[in-house]
């Protein structure tokens, strides 16, 4: 693959783009050093204009981007590199480099659709579970075994529909958040995605 990091003295701009919701993540740049390393690691390197060195996005934070894809305009100066991303990518606490922080309060910015947020933090989870770390609810999960894992699922489906019952609809809302972790922890423990489920009901749709 021939680039052309000459036309920008050395750089090439590079968009980031989440490989499961196709939102924009962030903008960045790579020289020929940055761009092979990512290429051979598989997470994303940048190249810092301003520290003038290469910078691993999430070498601090652990937020990393596992590239999936990379895909070169018809100019041969600009990438596009899809990926998986492991927490909030901006450096403000967003989830991405195009929306407000979150302890910001905007009313201009177009509301992202919810199912993205599902599919991140199922992204999420699935790295916890390859990548450990300590302290995490989500590990201790994994530790104790699919057993627990489903205990907990049949614990908040019965104090979901109690809520439900009971007409208690900001309990409700509380119970539902957790049996939907908890179904997503105990689906990547089965080794199986969202996208599984989808498709059942997807086929069911079409009956």
């Amino acid at each position: 693959m021939l680039l052309d990091f000459a036309k920008a003295g050395g750089l090439l701009p590079v968009v980031i783009q989440d490989n499961s919701s196709q939102e924009v993540l962030m903008v960045g740049f790579m020289n020929q050093e940055a761009y092979e390393k990512t290429q051979q690691e598989k997470v994303v390197t940048f190249y810092s204009r301003t520290k003038n060195r290469l910078w691993t996005k999430g070498e601090t934070s652990g937020n990393f981007l596992h590239v999936v894809s990379i895909q070169v305009d018809c100019d041969q100066d600009t990438l596009l590199i899809k990926a998986n991303p492991v927490g909030p990518v901006c450096h403000t606490g967003a989830r991405t480099c195009f929306e407000p922080a979150p302890d910001t309060n905007t009313s201009n910015t177009i509301p992202t659709p919810d199912v993205f947020f599902l599919k991140y933090l199922e992204n999420l989870i699935q790295d916890r579970r390859k990548n450990p770390q300590e302290k995490s609810y989500t590990n201790l999960l994994f530790e104790k075994g699919i057993q627990k894992i489903a205990q907990k699922v049949g614990e908040e489906a019965v104090e979901t529909v109690i809520d439900a019952v009971a007409g208690n609809k900001e309990r409700l809302k509380e119970e539902a958040a957790d049996l939907l972790y908890h179904l997503l922890v105990l689906l990547a423990a089965s080794d199986l995605q969202l996208s599984d489920v989808i498709q059942v009901l997807q086929k069911r749709h079409q009956k």
